[in-house]
């Protein structure tokens, strides 16, 4: 009995460390998108200005939560860090860490919207950003008109492993976007400044409908003399760092951080 009972424990304790093995291993295998080699290439610790990064293994259902960005054109068409060929109209994404082919959701919290990705490339490597979303997977949930947005990022499985069609269908249909930011914020973009109030009213009209959670203003400033000039701020910021990296994003290089 005791010998029966031994051999019942180890049993279990091999099929336990097999379990454990095959966990830890989850997505490094040779997919139809990946080779095993590119594969183990990417899992190595790298550096990008002066920033070491370790990649590491990941399991369904594991979440992470920051700023996602998007990138197009000027990547269409170059290769990624798995060996594949950048295709802004795929659904496809950038992650610093995770295995290549993991397949992951992103979903907007400021406008309830969401999208499923594939991990085929590294990076974004901005401060604050977790994750770099394709121009088609970006303009889904809304990044075409935002720039940049928070997000929530769950793990669903590897190589090509997507929700059924039926539920993103049913997703399509019953979605409605959801006003999350309820609070204004004290931090925007200066991205004009006039010296007539016609002037300043076209470059905010030019700014009203390019960016869905950011509203822009006019402030008239008076200098010491008394004169007027009239600032368009582009408001809607809750840090800083997301009005630096919105504007870094979006090429607005000749606007500053204000604060009201």
């Amino acid at each position: 009995m005791k010998k029966l009972t031994s051999l019942y424990l180890c049993a279990i304790i091999i099929i336990v460390s097999l379990t454990a093995c095959s966990q830890k291993r989850m997505g490094l295998g040779k997919t139809k998108y990946t080779s095993a080699a590119r594969h183990k290439a990417t899992m190595r610790s790298y550096n990008v200005m002066g920033k070491r990064y370790h990649p590491g293994h990941v399991s369904k259902g594991q979440v992470q939560r920051g700023i996602s960005s998007w990138y197009g054109p000027n990547f269409h068409g170059k290769y990624t860090s798995n060996g594949e060929i950048y295709d802004m109209y795929a659904r496809t994404a950038a992650h610093k860490t995770w295995p290549m082919d993991t397949m992951v959701r992103v979903s907007n919290v400021e406008n309830g919207k969401s999208t499923v990705v594939r991990i085929n490339d590294r990076g974004p490597f901005v401060k604050g950003r977790i994750i770099d979303c394709s121009y088609k997977a970006g303009k889904e949930i809304g990044l075409d008109k935002m720039g940049i947005a928070k997000v929530k990022v769950e793990v669903l499985g590897f190589a090509g492993n997507q929700r059924p069609k039926v539920h993103m269908a049913k997703q399509k249909k019953s979605h409605t976007p959801i006003a999350v930011r309820k609070k204004s914020s004290a931090f925007g973009l200066q991205v004009g400044s006039f010296g007539s109030y016609s002037g300043a009213t076209k470059n905010k009209n030019y700014y009203s409908d390019k960016y869905l959670n950011y509203k822009p203003i006019i402030k008239s400033i008076p200098d010491n003399e008394g004169i007027i000039s009239y600032r368009v701020w582009l408001m809607g910021f809750y840090s800083e760092q997301e009005a630096r990296d919105f504007k870094e994003n979006n090429d607005i290089y000749s606007a500053f951080i204000v604060r009201t």
